[in-house]
């Protein structure tokens, strides 16, 4: 019996990069998957189709509250159900703060953030149904942040805040989904994708397959085995944010206090200073993480 066999997933901007990788992974796993993009769709599902596994294609605006409705009742008319959810689909529109106009700000937060959530919210809304009927869940949300969206990147204010906002959007899924057998975890992958080309002032690390029958670090695929293990029943992970990249896995805390400081009533400007003021730490960029695996980094998924 295949880990996944019975279980229905979305995986939103499925047709290619990253989702395509998903979608092709958990189907091998055994699960019915419905792949959702804007375009191509279709040919996922085809390929998937003649290796004899069960999927189907959508075509939606993730953004868009009644499309994503109409999103969950698709998985649930074509499988049965819905088990799996997997919040891949997202955009960059990369400027400045200084330079950045609205529709660049609105859009990326619009895709990668309401895109997280408008999903998540009707299945939600779904699991929490079954529960009240008396039908027993075991779901999972896989969320698609970014090292981009743990620390700062040059250019991307727009992306980063969208990516943060999805650890943050996480961190309440998992703690809502406690009461209805709902586990909520995000995952920050570095890989070869359209959107790190993107968002990279250069390819040159990246574009180099690997050679002959080496290990090709930052092929999407690498990433999907996370993405399968999240999303099998058997996993107990949940409120967790991970980094993915190649053959490494990297935990990230929760937020936790660095130091604590008191002084006696209210603070001055003065004390301020004097106290705390002083050598604060300096949170890492995005490239300074990145060039911390075995090789030259590429842009993060």
């Amino acid at each position: 019996m295949k880990p996944l066999a019975g279980r229905a997933a979305i995986v939103t901007g499925g047709a290619g990069g990253l989702g395509r990788a998903h979608a092709r992974y958990l189907a091998s796993l055994g699960a019915s998957v419905l792949v959702c993009d804007l375009a191509r769709a279709d040919e996922v599902v085809e390929e998937l189709a003649a290796q004899g596994f069960s999927a189907a294609a959508h075509q939606c605006d993730i953004s868009g509250w009644t499309e994503a409705r109409d999103l969950v009742d698709a998985c649930v008319d074509a499988f049965g159900g819905l088990d799996i959810l997997v919040n891949n689909a997202g955009i960059v529109r990369d400027r400045t703060m200084a330079n950045m106009t609205e529709s660049e700000w609105d859009d990326v937060l619009r895709v990668n953030l309401k895109g997280h959530a408008a999903p998540s919210i009707h299945a939600m809304a779904y699991w929490k149904k079954q529960v009240k009927a008396g039908n027993p869940v075991r779901g999972s949300i896989v969320h698609t942040s970014s090292i981009g969206g743990l620390m700062a990147n040059f250019g991307q204010g727009n992306y980063t805040s969208a990516k943060l906002g999805i650890v943050g959007l996480s961190s309440v899924l998992a703690l809502e989904g406690e009461a209805i057998g709902v586990r909520s975890n995000v995952i920050a992958p570095s890989a070869r994708t359209g959107l790190a080309v993107q968002a990279m002032p250069t390819t040159e690390q990246f574009d180099r397959p690997a050679e002959a029958g080496g290990f090709d670090f930052w092929d999407p695929a690498n990433v999907s085995p996370m993405v399968g293990w999240l999303a099998s029943p058997g996993c107990t992970a949940t409120g967790q944010v991970f980094s993915v990249a190649g053959n490494e896995v990297r935990l990230f805390a929760p937020p936790t206090p660095l130091r604590h400081f008191t002084t006696d009533g209210r603070w001055t400007l003065e004390d301020l200073d004097r106290r705390i003021g002083r050598d604060l730490p300096k949170w890492p960029t995005a490239l300074e993480f990145l060039e911390t695996f075995d090789e030259k980094a590429p842009a993060d998924g």
